[in-house]
């Protein structure tokens, strides 16, 4: 993987970025996501990496070999034709396409660095397996190449040098004239601006027929934009092409100003949606246990791919040419915005968590992931915040566990259903481990900021209600009303054995029992990470992900009946734009959704306010010019004070793929009197 050079920065470094993709790549394929026997051979040190990192090895890999292949096949009936890769650093495209009998009337050039190029000869002369592909130990190193066998070239260039490019290419006998693809992975980004642009102006006048496909980063602005961006400076390796050109409009003008006659751009998120068959995505996700939704889709919609081409044999965009039909939905257009005010409260940085409001402005915090004495962990303590005038004041919290213990829950949920108890249910250690069960929270009737620093909490295991209601995360509680009987509705979520639940159960809170209660209208498709708030008696949901892995843009009311209830849709106006793993509150008969993941990378959503009478709804973007970190609005909770009219967001965030763990530093209090009471 090729970038210039600078004063501080030197071919080590840069290694080194190869070397650590090299070992995310042979990792990703020891696991099974990619059939790759070539990788291991190019790294000298073989290590495990996480679930998420393997889902967005995988869907570069499916991405740049669909590319590749629609290539080879648009071009098969030309007796000769030319694959050149830019930084390609330890990649094994030519080893799996000769492997498979792929290149027939094909060489394959690789320009990288000289210091990376010679290594990877190395390897190749030295590896029985590799030499045995390339036919022999190659031609003596002269000039530039490093390697050359009759169908592949390796060229130890500086890219930003198009005269020693030309020339070097020129020398081992590339053809202009021929077609020819031209394929860079996070390569351009690298380099500064002017002259990335310039190696894409030359190649479209230096190749008559060409296709040039690019695999790189965008969207730097939003949250995990910054976080993406700091992770690749401290790393010395800036992503330059961010800045002019930040989304994949840009993109595709930078390349049709340059020469190249047709482009098209889409995100990870649509390739992986529209190119990768639904029995694969299935064999996937069951390779290893796997709960980064959230991370996935927004690493996704923070990476490109990109065709460009040029020449009436392939003036075609083998990305779009066969494209399925994408929902695509349209950025909302922001009503206004809510300003952010940080509320200076340590020992909050979780997500995965819950908190409830417990009394009026007394709020109880859970479990979750996050940062404890300097490390990350599960958590496994409480944290009361007890309002005092326009202050938040943080209380101790002593367990008392009657021999039960927490455990440390992720993606639970914990419902108040009185002035002294609140109920646990479900969450999960691990996603194989997630049979928690129910735990009742008892705590005092009264708390208030000058009562002592230390609030009891008292754990108690009650009888089992159902082991198939309680064994489930990402799922929602939600208190409902059914002939004068208060019930707990816990409905969907995830479990180790099931991606999506459906199903629905109806907890009586007297005699905790599961009760069979009469639903009636069309059953709401399979979801979880969605939000459901009580309101009229039933409970209303609101999105979540469903069993395709796609964001569902429904908003449901479970209404209550004479007899028991009836699923019914609600309309809004515009249409409820697809999300999941946001917070939602009823407040006035309006519904509050905070927050949370959507596809479409324009934008993050921020508040969005439903008036349930109407349907009619309205989006306001999240000021944050006041805080000093990115504020990551997924995996958190929202408390709303409803006689303040305010909000009150803590945690949030998650595991940003390679980019490390971001923990949103404190709560942030979001003022809505101007919003609810302007609609």
């Amino acid at each position: 993987m090729q970038r210039e050079p600078s004063k501080t920065t030197d071919s080590s470094k840069i290694q080194g970025t190869n070397d650590s993709s090299i070992v995310s790549k042979c990792s990703t394929a020891a696991l099974g996501y990619i059939h790759d026997g070539f990788l291991q051979y190019f790294v000298t040190k073989r290590c495990r990496r996480a679930p998420l990192i393997h889902w967005g090895y995988y869907v570069r890999a499916r991405a740049v070999d669909h590319c590749v292949q629609e290539f080879l096949q648009q071009s098969q009936g030309y007796p000769r034709r030319q694959i050149l890769s830019f930084g390609a650093g330890f990649d094994s495209l030519y080893f799996r396409l000769k492997t498979v009998g792929l290149l027939s009337c094909t060489v394959v050039y690789e320009v990288d660095f000289p210091s990376v190029t010679s290594r990877k000869a190395a390897l190749i002369k030295g590896t029985k397996d590799l030499a045995m592909v390339v036919g022999g130990v190659g031609r003596r190193e002269s000039g530039a190449m490093s390697f050359a066998v009759e169908d592949y070239k390796l060229l130890g260039v500086d890219l930003s040098d198009l005269s020693k490019l030309e020339q070097a290419l020129k020398e081992a006998g590339l053809d202009p004239e021929v077609p020819t693809m031209l394929l860079a992975e996070v390569v351009l980004t690298y380099m500064e601006i002017s002259r990335s642009d310039a190696l894409i102006q030359w190649a479209a006048h230096h190749f008559p027929c060409a296709q040039f496909v690019v695999y790189e980063q965008m969207h730097p602005e939003d949250p995990f934009g910054r976080i993406m961006q700091q992770h690749f400076s401290r790393l010395n390796s800036v992503l330059h092409a961010l800045a002019q050109y930040p989304d994949c409009e840009a993109q595709r003008r930078r390349f049709l100003q340059r020469g190249w006659a047709k482009c098209s751009v889409i995100d990870m998120n649509e390739f992986y949606a529209g190119f990768i068959p639904e029995d694969e995505r299935r064999r996937v996700q069951a390779l290893e246990p796997f709960d980064e939704y959230e991370e996935w889709h927004l690493k996704c919609s923070h990476y490109f791919i990109l065709a460009a081409s040029k020449g009436e044999e392939l003036a075609w965009s083998p990305l779009f040419s066969k494209m399925p039909a994408f929902s695509a939905d349209d950025p909302p257009r922001a009503a206004g915005s809510i300003s952010a005010s940080v509320c200076t409260i340590a020992g909050l940085r979780r997500y995965g968590h819950h908190s409830v409001l417990i009394k009026p402005h007394v709020v109880l915090t859970t479990g979750g992931f996050g940062e404890q004495d300097e490390r990350h962990c599960r958590l496994r303590d409480f944290h009361v915040l007890i309002r005092h005038e326009d202050n938040w004041c943080v209380r101790s919290v002593r367990m008392e566990k009657s021999g039960n213990t927490w455990g440390g829950r992720l993606f639970h949920t914990v419902t108040c259903v009185s002035g002294s108890q609140a109920l646990a249910v479900g969450g999960r250690m691990s996603p194989t481990n997630a049979d928690l069960g129910i735990l009742w929270l008892r705590f005092p009737e009264s708390m208030t900021a000058s009562d002592p620093d230390c609030v009891v909490v008292e754990l108690v295991s009650p009888q089992p209600a159902e082991d198939l209601a309680s064994s489930r995360w990402r799922h929602t509680t939600t208190e409902v009303m059914c002939q004068g009987q208060k019930y707990l509705f816990i409905y969907g979520g995830r479990s180790a054995v099931q991606p999506v639940l459906g199903d629905w159960y109806f907890l009586h809170l007297e005699e905790f029992s599961c009760k069979r209660i009469p639903v009636g209208g069309p059953v709401p498709e399979g979801r979880h990470s969605h939000s459901a708030c009580s309101w009229d008696g039933g409970a209303l949901i609101a999105g979540g992900l469903g069993a395709a892995g796609q964001p569902l843009n429904s908003v449901l009311f479970l209404r209550p009946t004479g007899s028991g209830f009836q699923w019914q849709g609600v309309e809004t106006h515009p249409p409820f734009i697809p999300r999941y793993s946001h917070t939602a509150h009823v407040h006035d008969g309006k519904l509050l959704l905070v927050g949370g993941v959507w596809l479409h990378s324009e934008s993050v959503p921020g508040v969005t306010v439903i008036d349930l009478r109407t349907g009619f709804s309205l989006d306001y973007q999240i000021d944050t010019v006041s805080l000093k970190w990115p504020l990551m609005l997924h995996n958190h909770s929202s408390i709303f004070l409803p006689d303040k009219n305010e909000l009150l967001l803590i945690g949030g965030g998650g595991n940003c793929f390679s980019f490390g763990t971001h923990l949103n530093l404190h709560p942030v209090c979001l003022g809505l009197s101007n919003i609810l009471t302007s609609q």
